[in-house]
């Protein structure tokens, strides 16, 4: 047994998403997340930028003395996930792209349609692509980037009408002439966007990387007897810049209870309760 805190980070806000899904599968755990939102967002940024970015988030949270890393952004995973498992081999680090991969593999036919909607470097890698179809070769996958979700998203404009014809200027005619009829969310990001897209196409079944990658974070903590057995301490929420929309989502998870926000900058830690 570890009760030691679960680190969690993502570019921004996208990855907070995760968050209720983890805490209903594991209570007994404590999470510390990390919202990089001052340089948000990461989906145009250049690989070595993304990776060095990402090794100062993870020295920090290695540094709060967690006991496994989860990689809650889709970008992040795609462009550093091997590089950090290599350059800290002690602490499992799980990536999202691959959870979500395995259920779109399991659960459809050659007769679907799939539809990844991404950042431009996820779907430059063909991450998901490349992970589905090694799984299930038959499978028909059809990617398509939309880059200005996620800065909608960080301005706390998810449910606005601009989101809403955002939405139907990137995946109008691409569900249409696809024949789309699963649509992988492949940016933790986008399920802030659910409402939208199920509003204006019902008929797609919509996969949530953020809630497939929990049943591969409880299986490394078993395989690994990292199991808390009791919690021990708050949930722990870090931003590089603390925003209306990262304090309200905060808020909305842990209903202002057992909570603790901070700010880091890699400059200067404030705290505030």
């Amino acid at each position: 047994m570890d009760n030691r805190a679960i680190g969690v980070f993502d570019s921004g806000v996208g990855g907070l998403t995760a968050i209720p899904h983890l805490m209903k599968e594991l209570p007994n755990e404590r999470f510390i997340y990390f919202g990089d939102i001052a340089r948000a967002p990461y989906g145009s940024k250049s690989k070595p930028v993304i990776s060095e970015f990402t090794e100062q988030i993870v020295d920090f949270l290695i540094e709060k003395d967690v006991k496994m890393i989860v990689i809650a952004c889709n970008t992040i995973t795609v462009v550093t996930l091997d590089q950090l498992k290599k350059k800290y081999p002690h602490i499992p680090i799980i990536g999202i792209v691959q959870p979500a991969a395995e259920k779109v593999a399991s659960t459809s036919n050659k007769d679907n349609n799939i539809g990844i909607i991404a950042t431009s470097v996820t779907i430059n890698q063909k991450a998901y692509s490349n992970a589905i179809q090694a799984l299930n070769p038959e499978l028909k996958v059809f990617e398509k980037s939309c880059p200005l979700f996620v800065p909608i998203i960080e301005e706390g404009l998810a449910d606005s009408k601009i989101m809403e014809c955002t939405v139907q200027h990137y995946l109008d005619s691409f569900v249409t002439d696809n024949s789309i009829d699963k649509l992988v969310l492949g940016c933790t990001h986008y399920p802030l966007v659910r409402k939208a897209v199920e509003k204006l196409y019902p008929h797609l079944e919509i996969i949530n990387p953020s809630f497939e990658v929990v049943n591969r974070v409880k299986a490394s903590l078993i395989e690994n007897d990292l199991l808390a057995d009791a919690p021990t301490m708050e949930n722990s929420f870090y931003a590089s810049s603390l925003t209306e929309n990262f304090l309200g989502m905060v808020n909305s998870i842990c209903n202002q209870e057992n909570v603790y926000i901070g700010l880091k900058n890699f400059d200067t830690e404030i705290t505030e309760k």
